[in-house]
């Protein structure tokens, strides 16, 4: 058998089971004991509400994990990858064209067969929940409009990264110095560009939190240009806050869910957070760290993009191993690096949120704010109390808020 399905299969089956074992010990870790810090704000039925939201949640993961599962294995057995290479070249275009064909098709028929589940996350549990504050129409412009993005920003990336390997020699080297360059500049289109297309963003009014925000960032010499609200509200009612911006253009954004939620001081807590994770440079290390990572990952593609026996593992019939299916084919291959990876990533993030609280609760010298920002953005989002360590091991970017609230009360301000 060849060695290359032998590891993408084996792999896509054991990231199945681990995802499943780890999903079923998060429903067992569930207690109807609520934890000691949370009482005041979590009552019974609340509680209760936020562990059916887990519920729901991890059974409807279960069928879709389930569904992705037999689907990529369907298409692997019977050599689906083929009959799309097929039919794409029978159009006679260029090998880049071509491959525009090939990721488009592709990309149409992930967006059919994901939509069903997408729909029933947000007009059902969501809704059910009480979260879904999202349309029929907003959901519809919403597709429309990440299709227009597809076709402006995705659709030249691909073809240029198709151009680099189908073309240079050394193409891994272009290709990782395109995507650092995108990792920088990427923040500020988005900013700019892609979120205003979503959402609505007001500057946030003169009183007393702008006057607090304002006065904070001059204390610790934050470089803030401008506060924002964003009308999240229209979509979903979960809470949340960031800030972006690089050099010294600092935009931080609130969303107005949070501000109906939370006082002033919690907001403020909430805020320095984010500030905290500038300070501590989290931001310029995240970006470090992924510009390392992609540099690794497009040199190994670069050696296995045309590799025929890789190809072959999927049953292609074509003469000349095409770099789009590659491209493919690779991804699936990397899968076991990826996932080693993303648990050390994850675990490095979870020590950064436990270091941004820290900055938070030093800077503004209060951990009860901050404490009491994390408890009510938890009861808001019907936060999971006591996940299992599994799941938070291999997949938790935030520390449990728990562990979170108790490092806060072992500081000594």
């Amino acid at each position: 058998m060849n060695i290359f399905i032998t590891i993408i299969v084996g792999t896509i089956i054991f990231e199945y089971l681990l995802s499943f074992i780890s999903r079923q010990l998060n429903l067992q870790s569930l207690t109807t004991t609520l934890p000691d810090e949370f009482v005041g704000f979590y009552d019974e039925e609340k509680y209760e509400k936020s562990q059916n939201y887990t519920r729901a949640n991890s059974r409807f993961g279960r069928i879709s994990s389930t569904f992705n599962f037999i689907l990529i294995l369907f298409v692997i057995s019977f050599g689906l990858f083929d009959t799309l290479d097929q039919y794409a070249r029978s159009f006679g275009y260029s090998p880049l064209i071509t491959g525009l064909i090939f990721f488009g098709i592709i990309t149409i028929v992930q967006d059919i067969i994901s939509t069903p589940f997408s729909l029933y996350t947000t007009f059902v549990i969501e809704e059910k929940f009480d979260f879904n504050k999202s349309t029929p129409k907003i959901y519809i412009l919403d597709k429309l409009k990440s299709y227009v993005l597809l076709l402006i920003l995705g659709a030249p990336l691909i073809s240029i990264i198709l151009y680099f390997f189908e073309t240079l020699d050394n193409a891994w080297l272009y290709a990782w110095g395109l995507m650092s360059l995108l990792s920088v500049i990427m923040p500020k289109i988005y900013t700019q560009f892609i979120a205003p297309m979503f959402n609505k963003f007001t500057p946030l009014e003169g009183g007393e939190l702008r006057n607090a925000i304002e006065n904070y960032s001059k204390k610790v010499d934050f470089p803030l240009t401008e506060v924002y609200v964003v009308d999240g509200s229209k979509r979903s009612a979960h809470s949340n806050a960031y800030f972006t911006g690089f050099g010294k253009n600092k935009r931080i954004v609130l969303f107005d869910t949070l501000m109906d939620d939370h006082t002033n001081e919690e907001i403020l807590a909430i805020l320095a957070h984010e500030v905290g994770h500038y300070k501590k440079k989290h931001i310029i290390k995240g970006m470090i760290t992924s510009i390392i990572h992609s540099g690794i990952m497009l040199y190994i593609l670069g050696l296995f993009i045309k590799m025929p026996e890789l190809h072959a593992a999927f049953g292609m019939t074509a003469i000349n191993p095409s770099v789009y299916a590659g491209l493919i084919f690779f991804s699936l291959l990397y899968a076991p690096i990826e996932l080693i990876l993303s648990i050390f990533l994850n675990k490095l993030s979870r020590k950064h949120e436990f270091e941004a609280d820290e900055y938070s609760a030093i800077t503004l010298k209060n951990t009860s704010h901050m404490i009491s920002g994390l408890k009510n953005l938890t009861v808001k989002n019907l936060g999971n109390l006591t996940p299992h360590p599994l799941p938070v091991f291999l997949s938790y970017s935030h520390p449990p808020v728990l562990n979170r609230i108790q490092a806060l009360n072992k500081l000594k301000l």
